[in-house]
C-alpha cells in the first residue's frame, strides 16, 4: 500500500511538472492577460543585471520549476518503483518527500492558483499516508 501511495505522489509531481513546462514554452497560458504587462516585462531588467529582461527570467522561472517538480517526481517514482528496499529502510526520505510536497502547498496557498493547490495537497496525503502506513508495515 505504501508503495502505491508514494507512486501516486509522485506521479502528480511529474504531470505537474510536464504540464507546467508545456505551458511555459508552448502556448499563453502564463502570460499576462494585460498585453502592456508583457511588453513591460520584455523591455524591464531587474536591478540584480542587465543581462537579462523580466520576460526572460519568467520564462527561467517558469522552467526550472517545472524541472524541479519533474526530479522531484523522477526520483521518488525511481525509489517506489525499483527501489522501495531503500525507502523501507531509510523512512526519512519518504517523510522528506511529504514535507518537500507540504511546502508546495504552502506556496500554492500563498502565490498559486486552486489546480496547483489540489495536486499539490493530494500529492502531499499520497507522501504522508504512504510514510504512515511504511511506519505500520503495510
Amino acid at each position: 500500500m505504501s508503495q502505491i501511495l508514494i507512486l501516486a505522489g509522485a506521479a502528480i509531481y511529474g504531470v505537474l511538472g510536464v504540464l507546467h513546462l508545456a505551458y511555459t514554452f508552448f502556448g499563453t497560458n502564463f502570460d499576462p492577460r494585460d498585453a502592456t504587462v508583457a511588453r513591460a516585462m520584455r523591455s524591464s531588467s531587474p536591478r540584480l543585471t542587465r543581462d537579462t529582461t523580466m520576460w526572460k527570467a519568467w520564462i527561467g522561472f517558469n522552467a526550472s520549476h517545472s524541472l524541479g517538480a519533474m526530479l522531484f517526481s523522477l526520483v521518488y517514482l525511481m525509489l517506489a518503483a525499483r527501489h522501495m528496499d531503500v525507502l523501507r529502510q531509510s523512512p526519512t526520505f519518504v517523510w522528506l518527500a511529504g514535507i518537500a510536497s507540504a511546502a508546495y502547498v504552502v506556496l500554492a496557498l500563498r502565490y498559486w492558483f486552486r489546480i496547483p493547490l489540489a495536486a499539490t495537497a493530494i500529492a502531499t496525503s499520497c507522501f504522508v499516508a504512504g510514510a504512515l502506513t511504511m511506519s505500520l508495515g503495510y
